[in-house]
């Protein structure tokens, strides 16, 4: 069975939503899931699975999370080669240049394990509520396990 791990960083509760759309999307296609705030686990924890997901939000000027700072470094300290990984976060388009970067720069860390990008990002404007939204999250959860598949070949 294919293994999934998603983190998420929320302050609004938008990024928590993301991750919750994201974990019963992968659920509901037979992938188990492990669902965590990012303050409560490890980086190391993507090491046991196939699908790494982080859902971080971009605060203010285009600032990572506090709370995900020592996982965002611990991050790219590993070896990652052989998994599949996807960004996807929420942000706020008021922010202009800044908006999402914390999915951006998830997405080099990742790239700095040797992990395989499974899927484009996906950047939401606040909440994760609309119909365009919800198929991206989807298209978004179709890509990574299809990435995976093609790894386990």
């Amino acid at each position: 069975m294919t293994k999934a791990k998603v983190v998420f960083a929320s302050i609004t509760g938008n990024n928590e939503d993301v991750a919750d759309i994201v974990s019963e999307a992968l659920e509901n296609k037979g992938v188990e899931v492990d669902t965590e705030e990012i303050s409560q686990c490890d980086a190391s924890d993507f090491e046991d699975v196939d699908i790494c997901i982080v859902t971080p939000y971009t605060y203010d000027e285009g600032a990572l999370p506090d709370e995900g700072m020592d996982f965002f470094e611990d991050l790219q300290e590993l070896d990652l080669t052989g998994k599949v990984f996807g960004v996807a976060g929420s942000g706020d388009t008021f922010y202009g240049e800044y908006y999402c970067v914390a999915v951006d720069q998830f997405e080099e860390a990742f790239k700095q394990t040797g992990a395989t990008k499974g899927a484009a990002s996906v950047k939401i404007n606040l909440a994760p509520d609309t119909a365009e939204d919800l198929a991206s999250l989807e298209k978004f959860v179709d890509a990574l396990i299809a990435s995976a598949a093609k790894k386990k070949q």
